[in-house]
């Protein structure tokens, strides 16, 4: 648990409000060592009403009172942002950005130099508490800051560590994006038994254990996906059937071409901050 800690967070978002119940499930905090801002009264009320947390309209005033601050808001308000708390961050401050594209050393000279910063990239699984964070450090930060980091972001799933804040943007388009990935093809593959004449409810059961068992399955016994896929599939079967077409299709082509252009838009959404 976070002792003496009062984490302020700008942006009670979908990420934001994901943040605030990893952190009070997991009893790392008490409600009253959240506060949180949005620019929305009616998003403050839910959050509050919801959770017990206190809930404001300035930014200012959460960087005023809290000494880890993480930024949550979106990448085209954040300059916004920062021009109106950039004169109330202290040296004794942690400020964790979760915005896409914007480099540590942006903020830092934006906060003036001061506070330590701290990237992470988390992704959307994180509302069921499955989320894949990785954290980069930047200016002023200590391990002692990313470890506290690493533990908020385990709350809502699982975390590791980027040492080079250039593969930040790789991430984006491999986790980021990932789960936009996954659910198409959890869709496809759902449409695929609806055609074949499976009820849609079925289907949707189907494919959607299907990909979760073959994840957990992968993560479970550390073996190689080639060698897992040929557990699958036995010799002239119809498993073998079905990867000849993916295969005829370029699906590996294909969803690395997607990693690679969610990484490309990642990093131009993020020139003009560097």
């Amino acid at each position: 648990m976070f002792k003496d800690v009062t984490i302020g967070i700008l942006g009670a978002g979908n990420i934001g409000e994901i943040l605030i119940r990893g952190l009070l499930k997991a009893e790392l905090v008490k409600t009253n060592q959240i506060i949180a801002s949005d620019a929305s009264q009616d998003r403050r009320a839910y959050v509050s009403n919801s959770y017990g947390v206190e809930t404001l309209a300035s930014n200012r005033e959460i960087v005023e009172r809290a000494n880890l601050v993480i930024l949550s808001v979106k990448p085209q308000n954040i300059d916004r942002v920062l021009d109106e708390i950039k004169d109330y961050s202290k040296p004794s401050q942690l400020f964790c950005s979760i915005i896409a594209g914007v480099p540590t050393s942006y903020i830092s000279v934006s906060l003036h130099n001061q506070a330590a910063v701290v990237r992470v990239m988390p992704n959307t699984p994180a509302l069921v508490l499955e989320g894949m964070s990785v954290i980069c450090s930047g200016k002023n930060a200590t391990e002692k800051d990313v470890a506290r980091i690493k533990t908020i972001f385990n709350a809502v799933g699982k975390s590791v560590v980027a040492y080079d804040e250039e593969l930040m943007d790789i991430v984006t388009g491999l986790s980021g994006s990932g789960p936009a990935f996954v659910f198409m093809f959890i869709e496809a593959l759902s449409d695929a038994g609806v055609k074949l004449g499976l009820p849609r409810k079925t289907s949707n059961l189907l494919a959607s254990q299907t990909v979760l068992g073959a994840a957990k399955m992968f993560l479970e016994t550390g073996r190689h996906p080639s060698e897992l896929k040929d557990l699958v599939a036995t010799p002239g079967g119809t498993t073998f059937a079905g990867l000849r077409e993916l295969e005829r299709g370029n699906f590996r082509s294909t969803v690395m071409d997607a990693v690679e252009a969610a990484t490309k838009r990642s990093r131009e959404l993020g020139e003009k901050h560097r």
